[in-house]
């Protein structure tokens, strides 16, 4: 199919204020949002209806066009720009933003794959209700790429990644079928859980256009701390501790570098440490529960009173207002932002045990600044699940002076990623693959997960055509 009867065929299911392809108009979609890669398309297409999107896939397996879906297109491994040709047809969903259905009694929430993280947080408070899924980038970020990488958060350590969070899922097949699974029931053994295939797969085998997710209770009692603690090892007893005192109450644990948090207050307005030291490392808590009555803050107090005791903490403050917990997650949600600002970040998103992340990381540092003695080491870290944004970072006058910057990136990813593995870990914990990763899913994934994986997208999308060159 031409280029031109391609253009007259999608504005025909979408309207023609729908469909772009000049230059100028697509190249918000084919960038990623670091600005660390880019691609090409043969158009941008934006759909309003789950209908329209079948229609879409239809079209473009006729025509055998690749196809790339993108939601808030705030993913930080590179899935949701085009490779190739240019002939792929990227499909936008901003449009389906639709809140469908929300059934409190059931904590259930229906919505279009196009809705904000931050419009589906809205829907749910208005009915006493939440959705525990917390990023820095939840006014961009769509739910539909939040089902498509399994996007994990600062939540995570309660309720689990978004594999957790969802109940039910609609897709559009590659050849324009659609599978509906949103009956949204707790108990439903009809065969295989297909959903969960979807869940995680980055539009490779079809697009995500709509999700059943649960609702929680709201949390009417909370206590907030910045806590600094006495170094690294002092990480897994007080996750331990935390664990002990609070069960199901610890909603947050984050672990920040000193050079993290310095970079933090130095580019984003409205921050303030919360300390008057500069410890090298802060955990951040959030403590939460139902009971309006619950004395969180005294007993998150008298809790960090006996780690002074035990040496585990050497500082801390807990939040006295709404206003100051917001300033302390302001801080935890700026780090990307931050980063971007100062200069150029290899970061890995990596995991291990909870019980092995300070020795990890301790092992990633050496590995790393004995290659690259001037390189600044930024550590995030959702230590509850052991997840380690472990970020290698230079300004932009030093990445600027790299005579092969490409080599460098790989050879400090193999550098991390073989201490992360030497210690039983993921190269990959809740950004996905995308086209960052491929090669290294393909040299360190299991040869018989890798094959089923590939015999899986082959039984979906046997030509090849849906997100080409993400994950495998």
């Amino acid at each position: 199919m031409q280029q031109e009867d391609l253009i007259a065929a999608l504005r025909a299911i979408t309207g023609p204020g729908h469909v772009l392809h000049d230059p100028a108009s697509m190249a918000p979609f084919l960038q990623d949002w670091r600005g660390y890669g880019s691609g090409s398309a043969a158009a941008v297409v934006l759909p309003a209806s789950t209908a329209q999107v079948a229609e879409v896939m239809a079209l473009a397996a006729r025509a055998g066009r690749p196809v790339v879906p993108q939601g808030g297109n705030t993913g930080l491994s590179q899935g949701a720009q085009p490779s190739g040709d240019g002939s792929a047809i990227v499909v936008a969903m901003r449009r389906m933003a639709a809140i469908r259905e929300i059934d409190k009694p059931s904590g259930v929430m229906l919505v279009d794959a196009g809705a904000t993280l931050s419009a589906v947080h809205a829907a749910a408070l208005e009915v006493g209700r939440r959705v525990p899924l917390n990023l820095g980038s939840e006014g961009t970020a769509q739910i539909g790429g939040l089902v498509s990488t399994n996007a994990g958060g600062t939540s995570a350590l309660r309720y689990g990644p978004m594999r957790e969070l969802v109940c039910g899922i609609e897709v559009v097949l590659p050849d324009g079928r659609i599978f509906s699974d949103l009956q949204a029931l707790r108990k439903n053994n009809t065969g295989y859980d297909l959903k969960n295939l979807f869940i995680g797969a980055e539009g490779t085998l079809g697009i995500v256009t709509g999700a059943a997710l649960r609702m929680h209770p709201v949390l009417h009692a909370s206590a907030h701390a910045w806590i600094a603690l006495s170094g690294l090892e002092a990480v897994a007893p007080i996750l331990s501790g935390l664990q002990d005192a609070f069960d199901t109450g610890l909603q947050a644990a984050e672990l920040l570098s000193g050079t993290q948090v310095d970079l933090v207050l130095q580019h984003i307005p409205r921050t303030r440490h919360p300390l008057d030291s500069r410890p090298e490392w802060s955990l951040l808590v959030e403590l939460g529960q139902t009971d309006p009555g619950a004395d969180l803050r005294g007993r998150l107090e008298d809790w960090l009173a006996e780690r002074f005791e035990d040496g585990l903490v050497i500082d801390g403050a807990i939040a006295q207002s709404d206003a100051q917990a917001a300033g302390i997650w302001h801080i935890r949600h700026s780090v990307s932002e931050a980063n971007k600002i100062h200069g150029h970040s290899l970061s890995h998103d990596v995991a291990v045990r909870p019980s092995r992340l300070a020795g990890m990381i301790a092992r990633c540092r050496g590995a790393v600044q004995g290659a690259y003695p001037g390189a600044k080491i930024l550590i995030v870290s959702h230590i509850g699940d052991g997840n380690v944004h472990f970020i290698v970072h230079f300004t932009h006058d030093e990445w600027a002076r790299f005579p092969d910057p490409d080599a460098a990136t790989r050879q400090v990813m193999k550098l991390v990623h073989d201490e992360v593995g030497a210690l039983g870990g993921t190269f990959s914990a809740e950004h996905g693959i995308g086209r960052k990763l491929r090669q290294e899913l393909a040299q360190r994934a299991d040869p018989v997960r890798l094959q089923m994986m590939h015999d899986i997208r082959g039984l979906f999308d046997p030509e090849g055509r849906m997100n080409p060159g993400a994950v495998l």
